[in-house]
């Protein structure tokens, strides 16, 4: 079990690359189709991945357990990308984030129904204080950073990954944090290939620009190799509940970094609308909240 110092500056590393991951996957398609960043990103990801696998000779167990965990886990991956990326043409990068925001209530919502874990009032009042704010973001007209289809296709993604804490969770495999990563990862480039056949018309003939080459990297060894590290350490040590609140966290370190980096303007419905989401978090979260500062 890694100690209580470890795991806090995991959590935190954490935080930061998916705060900063939104506006990278936003920049990575800028000269490439959404769906070839995102198949180049795991056919980067995965030899890498390997190549770590054997520096640090962790074992990568293939019984039927351990397979059933890594395909869990590329639900949070591939199962849940393919949706963002999508959506990057309908959101900006905040936006994206902030509906990452949502995991927590998504997570308290597949737990509650499908596997009987109860939820406390103050937890249903703010899923229905988020659920207004969402309300507000999708009927502002500033439609070049706010459209519905984005919306739509982010609570897919939200959905896949959150159910994927769960599965990973219940599977309970004895893997340890880079194979199940890697395994993961592994899975999510297959599926990537099956992919390939659909965007071949849309394949890159000519070099993508700097800034979105350095996005596609940041993507890879960031977001896929060392996030997905700390992501299934925490599963394997932290409640899902728990896990989620990192996306509390996201938004609105997200939203400034795109504002300033990207000069993505949001009007004020907007602002206000995620205002209110961050405030449903909060209610959510408030009896865990309270229940840390007791610790």
């Amino acid at each position: 079990m890694p100690s209580r110092k470890n795991l806090i500056l995991t959590y935190g590393l954490l935080v930061f690359i998916w705060a900063t991951t939104p506006l990278a996957i936003v920049w990575s398609v800028s000269d490439l189709h959404p769906m070839w960043a995102l198949v180049l990103r795991f056919f980067i990801a995965l030899p890498l991945a390997i190549v770590v696998l054997l520096i640090l000779k962790v074992r990568f167990p293939v019984d039927k357990v351990s397979i059933l965990s890594y395909i869990a886990g590329s639900l949070s991956l591939i199962g849940s990308q393919i949706f963002t990326y999508a959506a990057t043409a309908y959101l900006s990068s905040g936006l994206i984030a902030l509906m990452f925001g949502l995991a927590p209530i998504m997570a308290g919502l597949i737990g509650r129904f499908g596997f009987q874990q109860k939820l406390a009032l103050l937890q249903w009042l703010g899923m229905a204080v988020s659920i207004i704010g969402l309300g507000l973001i999708c009927l502002s007209d500033n439609q070049n950073h706010v459209q519905p289809l984005g919306i739509g296709l982010m609570i897919v993604s939200v959905f896949a990954y959150s159910l994927s804490i769960f599965l990973v969770k219940k599977i309970n495999a004895n893997i340890q944090a880079m194979a199940q990563a890697t395994g993961s990862i592994l899975v999510s480039t297959l599926i990537a290939i099956l992919v390939v056949p659909w965007i071949l018309q849309y394949v890159p003939t000519q070099m993508p620009s700097a800034k979105s080459l350095l996005a596609l990297f940041y993507t890879v060894i960031m977001a896929s190799l060392i996030a997905m590290f700390c992501y299934f350490k925490l599963v394997q040590n932290l409640k899902p509940t728990t896990l989620s609140l990192t996306t509390v966290m996201t938004p609105l370190l997200a939203i400034l970094i795109g504002a300033f980096l990207n000069d993505e303007q949001l009007s004020v419905q907007v602002f206000v609308g995620a205002s209110i989401v961050l405030f449903g978090l909060l209610l959510y979260f408030l009896k865990d909240l309270r229940a840390y500062r007791r610790m």
